[in-house]
């Protein structure tokens, strides 16, 4: 079926998509995409206890598994609904210089009983490491939220 040239709109069928290619992971040679999980409390809501706290968080998730930023596919932030200050992804771009990392921001459930004044980081993470190898770092009072793996 061509789409250049016509005049009028045509539907493709199935029998017009090519078949997928099936190939197994382990031979492509291409890196996987990890989560890197991370959290950590401001101490108050203002502008520089958000981006303090999330600057040490980034600096602490990527010493701990030795990331370099070229390897992040992207990162995302969110917050406890209490803080508002400042945008969390503002440390990243200002404290550590991503000009390039794909950054996002998001703000938590407002679910009773949660953490407060929580700042979250999930790092997409282009490696080889198996998922059992990956540290996640956990600070502060968020060191309650995954009492499994804050000292991984």
């Amino acid at each position: 079926m061509s789409w250049q040239n016509s005049a009028s709109p045509q539907v493709a069928t199935a029998a017009d998509r090519p078949k997928p290619i099936r190939v197994k992971w382990e031979d492509t040679g291409k890196m996987k995409v990890r989560g890197v999980r991370g959290a950590t409390t401001a101490d108050t809501n203002d502008r520089e206890s958000i981006i303090d706290a999330t600057a040490e968080l980034l600096r602490a998730m990527l010493a701990r598994n030795e990331i370099d930023s070229e390897d992040l596919a992207a990162v995302q932030f969110t917050t406890s609904p209490d803080l508002v200050a400042e945008f969390p992804a503002v440390a990243a771009r200002e404290a550590l210089g991503w000009k390039y990392v794909p950054l996002l921001n998001g703000v938590e459930i407002d679910r009773p009983g949660a953490q407060s004044s929580c700042i979250r980081i999930l790092m997409f993470w282009n490696t080889d490491r198996a998922q059992a190898d990956i540290n996640h770092v956990y600070l502060k009072d968020a060191v309650k939220l995954r009492t499994d793996l804050a000292s991984a």
